[in-house]
C-alpha cells in the first residue's frame, strides 16, 4: 500500500522535476535571461514579462497540481500544452540553417529538444486521459475531477 503511494508520487514528481523547482527557480534567479528569452518569441518587453510570470505560475501551481491530485488532469493536460507551446515558439529547428550537417548541429539539438517536449507533453496526457480510450470522455465530462492518484483500495474492489 505504502509502497505504491510512493511510487505514484516518484512518477509524478518526475513528470514535473523540469518545472518545479527548476525551471520556475531559474525564472527567479535569473529573471534578465529568461526575459531575454521570452523576448526571442515575443517583441514587447511588456508582453515577454506576462508570458514570464505566466510561464512561472503554470510550472508552479499546475506542478503542485499534479503532485497532489488536485484537478491533476487539468494541470496536466495545461502542463501538456505548455510544452507543446514552448517546442514551437523555442525549438524550432526547422530555421536552424545547420540542421542538415553532421557533427555538431545546433539545429539538432533544437530538433531533440523539440521532441524531448512533445514526449514529456504525451506524458502529461497519458496522465489526463489515461491509457483506456474512455479517458477523454471521463475528462470531458468532469475535467476539474481527480485520478484521485493516492487512493488505496482494496482488493475486493477489483472483484469482477
Amino acid at each position: 500500500m505504502m509502497l505504491g503511494i510512493a511510487v505514484t508520487f516518484a512518477v509524478r514528481a518526475l513528470l514535473v522535476a523540469l518545472f518545479l523547482p527548476f525551471s520556475a527557480l531559474d525564472k527567479i534567479l535569473n529573471t534578465d535571461d529568461a526575459l531575454r528569452q521570452c523576448g526571442q518569441a515575443v517583441p514587447n518587453r511588456a508582453l515577454a514579462k506576462l508570458f514570464l510570470a505566466g510561464g512561472f505560475a503554470i510550472e508552479v501551481f499546475m506542478s503542485m497540481g499534479v503532485l497532489t491530485g488536485i484537478a491533476d488532469r487539468l494541470a496536466a493536460v495545461v502542463l501538456a500544452a505548455y510544452c507543446a507551446t514552448t517546442a514551437l515558439l523555442w525549438k524550432q529547428f526547422w530555421h536552424a540553417p545547420d540542421f542538415r550537417l553532421k557533427g555538431p548541429s545546433r539545429g539538432r539539438d533544437l530538433f531533440w529538444d523539440f521532441l524531448k517536449n512533445l514526449a514529456l507533453a504525451g506524458g502529461f496526457l497519458l496522465l489526463t486521459f489515461g491509457a483506456n480510450a474512455d479517458g477523454v470522455s471521463q475528462f470531458l465530462h468532469d475535467p476539474l475531477g481527480s485520478t484521485h492518484p493516492y487512493a488505496v483500495h482494496r482488493q475486493a474492489d477489483f472483484a469482477p
